[in-house]
């Protein structure tokens, strides 16, 4: 039985709460992301959009269930999972190793004849194409893994100081980073929706020029928006992210008079 089928769309965006807002975000974490990471989300985008953030197996709600490594069942899934969720305009949001599930998801609903978003956004990644991986950090023993998630510092010192909390956690991280690290890509025809690029003026983890290769991935050319901050910075700049989300929203629904 499929993880999709033993839970359907609750399973990797929890309860689907009452239809509310303009249009529905689909959020990706990064490596090691969890749901609660996202949490001022909702608050900041409410009424008009309603926030499903991607509960990936092996962490934050699922981290007793065991991780999954391979990105083509992740993404086959979570594909499913938007299909059954969405229940109107949505918009599909990636951050690093999230914005390579985001992209990929947008490209298996495009396969099925599902419904597109209405924009692809995608945050602190290099493009597909592109991409530059520099080191392996899913091989790195636990305390080089540990090492590596303190200099990406989006994990709270506290935490990775915890080894009996880091023990439950790593595998999940570990496997996150096998989903970036193995990515192969496959030649598909560019993707006939908007597309927007979001960088951190900071980003030591990004080089601009390979992240500039998603114009290779879109029909027209993608919007590429400069935030202050390095890798993390959707972390300083939520209310800024959202106000571009909902920009999106209506400007794609707005009715011509």
């Amino acid at each position: 039985m499929s993880l999709v089928s033993a839970g359907g769309a609750s399973r990797w965006f929890g309860p689907a709460g009452s239809p509310a807002g303009d249009a529905q975000v689909f959020v990706f974490p990064y490596a090691g992301g969890v749901a609660a990471s996202f949490a001022q989300w909702q608050e900041l985008a409410e009424p008009e959009l309603s926030v499903h953030v991607a509960l990936m197996p092996g962490r934050g709600a699922r981290l007793h269930e065991p991780p999954v490594d391979d990105l083509t069942e992740v993404v086959d899934q979570l594909a499913t999972a938007v299909t059954e969720r969405a229940s109107g305009p949505f918009l599909l949001f990636g951050h690093s190793l999230g914005a390579l599930v985001a992209f990929e998801v947008a490209r298996e609903l495009r396969r099925r004849g599902a419904p597109a978003p209405l924009a692809l956004l995608v945050g602190g990644a290099e493009a597909p194409q592109t991409r530059l991986v520099r080191r392996r950090v899913h091989d790195l023993d636990d305390t080089g893994l540990i090492d590596a998630l303190r200099d990406f510092g989006a994990t709270p010192a506290g935490l990775l100081a915890d080894r009996e909390l880091m023990e439950l956690v790593l595998p999940g991280v570990r496997a996150d980073f096998a989903l970036s690290e193995r990515y192969a890509y496959r030649p598909e025809p560019p993707l006939d929706l908007p597309v927007h690029v979001l960088l951190g003026d900071g980003d030591e983890h990004v080089d601009p020029d390979r992240a500039a290769g998603w114009a290779r991935e879109c029909v027209t050319a993608p919007r590429r928006h400069v935030f202050p901050g390095g890798h993390f910075f959707l972390t300083d700049c939520e209310p800024e992210i959202i106000d571009l989300m909902r920009h999106i929203v209506v400007s794609h629904t707005a009715v011509p008079e």
